[in-house]
């Protein structure tokens, strides 16, 4: 088994090594490790028209039982770190629900980048901005949100959609330098001076807005 090409940690090699050999303890606690992180970047990319027909944690659950089928292919050659295998994965859940469900009406807020050898839901203006904006608001508050969260869209919007996406993966996500620049293929070096770029025309995107939004 090669995971060390990878880069994951001593303590995932362990557990990918232990689960290759049928330990089921090893593996729960691989899915544990890294479940915050994959059920934070369904819950981004998952088409907000789908809420209430498909659950972020239905996609989570038929990653876990793809990746448990395939995880001998992946300890055979293991082209990428353990998380992002998995993200990999659902990611392609995803693309694969939204062309299901939304079908035609997928061009409206449904693009997709590209992830490895396959396709990701793009992280869109708008899922930026409600992100951005937070969930947290008052009743007399929702209209001047649902203006300022229209604003920020528009900003948005001119935004490079790869800028976009570095900072869902950094900022969102909480991918690290180096997984980001995998997920973009790119450079360690070019991924993190995109990201502050990036950044820096977020914030003054931010400053921008009318009564402001607050720090990134």
């Amino acid at each position: 088994m090669g995971t060390a090409k990878t880069g994951d940690s001593s303590e995932t090699d362990r557990f990918l090594r232990l689960a290759g050999e049928g330990d089921q303890e090893s593996w729960g606690a691989l899915l544990e490790q890294h479940g915050g992180r994959l059920r934070r970047m369904v819950a981004l990319r998952l088409d907000p028209r789908l809420q209430g027909r498909i659950a972020p944690s239905d996609v989570i659950q038929e990653t876990y039982l793809e990746a448990s089928a395939r995880l001998a292919e992946y300890l055979r050659e293991p082209s990428m770190p353990f998380f992002l295998w998995l993200r990999f994965l659902a990611g392609q859940k995803l693309v694969t629900l939204h062309r299901k469900h939304l079908g035609t009406r997928m061009r409206d807020a449904g693009r997709e980048v590209s992830l490895y050898r396959g396709r990701l839901p793009e992280m869109t203006s708008a899922a930026l901005a409600a992100q951005l904006l937070g969930h947290d608001t008052r009743p007399s508050e929702a209209a001047a949100r649902a203006e300022l969260k229209i604003c920020l869209q528009e900003a948005l919007n001119s935004m490079d959609p790869l800028d976009r996406e570095v900072l869902a993966l950094r900022h969102f996500e909480h991918l690290n330098n180096a997984e980001a620049a995998q997920v973009l293929g790119l450079g360690e070096s070019a991924a993190s001076k995109r990201y502050l770029r990036a950044l820096k025309k977020l914030k003054a995107i931010l400053s921008s807005m009318p009564g402001g939004i607050g720090e990134v």
